[in-house]
């Protein structure tokens, strides 16, 4: 398995769903703006989806994948299919109780995720009706990542990076063409979560029957494999899932603060999810599995120069992004959101809090590759450690920036909480010896300095006045976007060319 092939397939098919994800939030946008009806939504939406990527996709993910390779490395088929019954059942049960405790007792999750909006009582109210709709969506994602555990395991990548475009049509056909019918119109965004969940989990029925892993019930607690994992994923769950506890703390910090401000950052954590989805998540995928059969195997040089190549990887293509992010912070918003009731204010206000978020998107996305290292390993406790230390130092930065700087600086603590959390990981990993950078790193470094110096100049006098953008409208604005993007990448990729940057030089080869 050509892993920077694979890499192209999930890239290609999370791009598909980032693309469509744009055009989900350019169409809530057009509708709704950014008011009381988007933010008890984005509340409403935060919370389950919190729990997806925590538990689901996040510490699930984590402990279940290190498990299942060394199943089907060490105790064939017949053993594989039994813990993959095992653990679903049980899952299934969990996260099915999960949501009916979360639907009864949404009135007080709304008190603690976002008290600021008790002081209005049609607000909150508005924002629990949204939550009890929503969250189902959690038993649906927890079994949808059990499937792709498995479909990445068996090296079956472009299923599970298909499946989020199911969630993206569900919400642009409900906002498009139910809305109307329903009052407040808004609730058809909650009944798009619920349907777009359903859908994603029945694609995972036929690929999963072809691996001969479709699960069948079977509780049994005892077994050992479950219990391993349980054991893994208790504390995985702050391991894998710091930023995403340190966004819920963000809305009840958000709540607080003047009406919009759950909806500036939603836009600009949405723009933040592009290159987070199709490098980190993409990297993490592909990377996870490949891992964890070197560490069944022991072949530890193999497993050091994996994360090598993917460390390298990683910054080849977020520091420009990160860059990109940040000088084009207002043609993006503006060209994406600015239409209907989104107002040039909020293409601002949007605009200063993707500038704080692009900070920490190189440290957001390498912790999605140094933290499968550990947890190939089965090394929990390390990862822990490091998240309690970055959540408490997010929590004294919000507190310091959201006075002067407001709804941005909640959103620079994230930035910069990730990039602690980065650091921290990459050097549990050089004290335990479990990774060696490889020669040239010097080299790389200076090449890669000079690239994204030509490319950040070409963006800056590219685009022009900031002004400008919220001037123009429609198809100019979306053409010369595209055109100063393109000239962006394509000085970064020539400048990296004539350095002497060779795409052959990133083809690698993944554990079987």
């Amino acid at each position: 398995m050509n892993l920077l092939r694979a890499l192209a397939t999930v890239s290609g098919m999370t791009l598909l769903s980032r693309i469509l994800g744009f055009v989900r939030d350019f169409v809530i946008a057009r509708a709704f703006g950014a008011g009381m009806a988007t933010d008890a939504f984005f509340v409403a939406f935060r919370l389950p989806n919190l729990l997806r990527r925590m538990f689901a996709e996040g510490a699930f993910s984590q402990a279940f994948v290190p498990i299942l390779a060394e199943y089907k490395n060490r105790l064939g088929p017949e053993a594989t299919h039994t813990l993959v019954n095992r653990v679903a059942t049980l899952l299934g049960l969990v996260v099915a109780a999960v949501a009916a405790v979360g639907a009864l007792a949404a009135p007080l999750i709304i008190y603690v995720s976002a008290p600021g909006f008790a002081e209005n009582a049609d607000k909150f109210e508005l924002t629990v009706q949204l939550t009890r709709i929503t969250f189902p969506y959690i038993f649906f994602m927890a079994l949808v990542a059990l499937a792709g555990g498995a479909l990445n395991t068996w090296s079956r990548f472009a299923i599970p990076a298909f499946t989020p475009v199911l969630l993206n049509l569900s919400f642009i056909g409900m906002a498009l063409f139910a809305a109307p019918y329903f009052d407040p119109p808004v609730l058809a965004l909650a009944w798009a979560v619920f349907l777009g969940g359903a859908l994603q989990l029945a694609l995972q029925f036929k690929p999963l029957k072809q691996i001969g892993l479709l699960p069948r019930f079977d509780l049994q607690l005892s077994d050992p494999g479950v219990r391993r994992i349980l054991k893994l994923m208790a504390p995985a769950l702050l391991g894998v899932s710091v930023s995403q506890i340190s966004l819920l703390i963000n809305t009840i910090f958000a709540s607080f603060l003047e009406s919009g401000s759950v909806s500036w950052l939603y836009y600009a954590d949405r723009l933040m999810e592009f290159p987070s989805g199709l490098l980190g998540v993409a990297l993490g995928t592909i990377l996870l599995p490949s891992l964890s059969k070197l560490h069944a195997s022991e072949q530890h040089e193999a497993f050091s120069s994996l994360l090598d190549w993917g460390l390298r990887l990683t910054l080849l293509l977020t520091l420009p992004a990160a860059l990109g992010l940040a000088i084009l912070s207002v043609p993006l918003v503006a060209t994406l959101f600015n239409y209907g009731a989104f107002s040039a204010a909020d293409v601002m206000q949007t605009r200063s809090a993707l500038v704080a978020y692009s900070v920490g998107l190189s440290g957001l996305i390498l912790v999605k590759v140094l933290a499968p290292g550990f947890y190939a390993r089965q090394d929990i406790r390390t990862p822990v450690k490091i998240a309690l230390i970055t959540l408490a130092a997010t929590q004294v930065m919000n507190l310091a920036f959201i006075v002067p700087l407001r709804h941005a600086g909640l959103a620079l603590a994230i930035g910069l909480a990730s990039c602690i959390n980065a650091t921290l990981l990459y050097r549990g990993l050089r004290r335990r010896k479990v990774y060696e950078p490889q020669p040239g790193w010097g080299a790389f470094w200076l090449k890669l300095g000079i690239a994204l110096l030509v490319m950040g100049a070409v963006l800056w006098f590219g685009s022009g006045p900031q002004q400008h953008w919220l001037e123009i409208h429609g198809l100019a604005r979306g053409l010369r976007l595209a055109a100063v993007i393109a000239a962006g990448v394509v000085a970064y990729f020539a400048t990296l060319f004539a350095l002497g940057f060779r795409l052959r030089d990133f083809r690698r080869r993944g554990a079987e």
